[in-house]
């Protein structure tokens, strides 16, 4: 009760926070956020990284500091004072979520759940630097759900404020273009089209990191050389049941688990979370999202065949066909 009170009490106060800062929002705005900076003199920087790392943690929207930021400060120190304050203010969300709930989430997590926090914490600082630099969840929502997980908090702080600085990169910039723009100063046209190429870089980099994230395919000759060594090896057949005893065959002592039965089903492969899978298919297609799926859960060798079951009846090696 002694711990369970000040937690209350904590939370409480930040829901509150949290409804003030959105029922206020409206007067939130870059002509305001200006007016603080320029009332603080040389504290300005100090004051708007102190905003922003408020602002992180009662959910006001963090593009709007941004944009803010270089227009009052430049495109180097915009983006300086912009990945500082957003940084700040991502880890006191996460530290604020440790405290309140990672005690409760660890005690009431099921099966599934644990397996995804698995997952998170056994990749750490990747899966941190993964979805900074690929927004799958809205900003100041996944800094308080990491807080949850086990992910240490010193590879949290470092990969957000190295991994956040493409985008806070190319907004700031935007931000300070956009004041060019108004102000009709020279090299206009420059900065635009520099806060452009930045945007398109930040736009293709979820595509590059998805496909640097994703294990290389082993030919399906590597498979066949562990399968006749006796390689502690696991086939898995992500086929429908239908196709694993259908014209195709399946690979002796393979294990048929569907893929849409998968997330369902991780736990009967929890003996294999450090040990070597291989996954087939008709081809490739269905193995590369299994694939995705039993690295989100913290498998650290689950492998796609190339070109799957297709590949190994071209060369010819021998299959089991139960419907005979």
């Amino acid at each position: 009760m002694s711990k369970t009170l000040p937690r209350i009490l904590i939370g409480l106060a930040l829901l509150a926070a949290i409804a003030a800062a959105i029922l206020y929002r409206d007067h939130f705005d870059a002509a305001a956020l200006q007016a603080w900076v320029d009332g603080a003199g040389v504290a300005g920087p100090l004051l708007f990284m102190a905003v922003y790392a408020l602002a992180a943690v009662l959910f006001l929207p963090g593009s709007v500091l941004t944009l803010a930021g270089g227009a009052l400060f430049g495109p180097f120190w915009g983006t300086l004072w912009n990945l500082t304050g957003a940084t700040i203010g991502a880890s006191l969300a996460f530290l604020i979520a440790r405290y309140l709930g990672s005690d409760w989430v660890t005690r009431k997590a099921g099966p599934r759940l644990q397996s995804l926090n698995d997952g998170v914490s056994a990749e750490g600082w990747r899966f941190v630097a993964f979805v900074r630099l690929v927004p799958l969840f809205p900003f100041n929502l996944l800094n308080y759900a990491l807080g949850l997980t086990r992910i240490p908090f010193l590879a949290y702080v470092l990969a957000s404020w190295v991994f956040m600085l493409p985008g806070a990169l190319a907004y700031t910039w935007l931000g300070h273009a956009g004041r060019e723009a108004l102000a009709g100063g020279e090299g206009m046209v420059r900065n635009v089209l520099i806060a452009l190429a930045l945007l398109a870089a930040v736009a293709f980099l979820p595509r590059l990191v998805r496909k640097l994230r994703q294990p290389a395919m082993l030919p399906v000759e590597a498979l066949k050389q562990d399968l006749d060594t006796d390689a502690d090896v696991l086939v898995l057949d992500v086929r429908p049941s239908a196709d694993f005893t259908g014209e195709q065959g399946h690979i002796a002592g393979a294990l048929s688990l569907p893929l849409e039965e998968l997330p369902s089903r991780l736990a009967e492969l929890e003996d294999r979370k450090t040990r070597p899978i291989r996954l087939v298919c008709r081809t490739d297609r269905r193995s590369a999202q299994a694939a995705r799926l039993l690295a989100e859960a913290g498998f650290a060798d689950a492998r796609v065949i190339r070109g799957g079951m297709t590949a190994w009846r071209g060369r010819g090696w021998p299959v089991e066909d139960e419907s005979r």
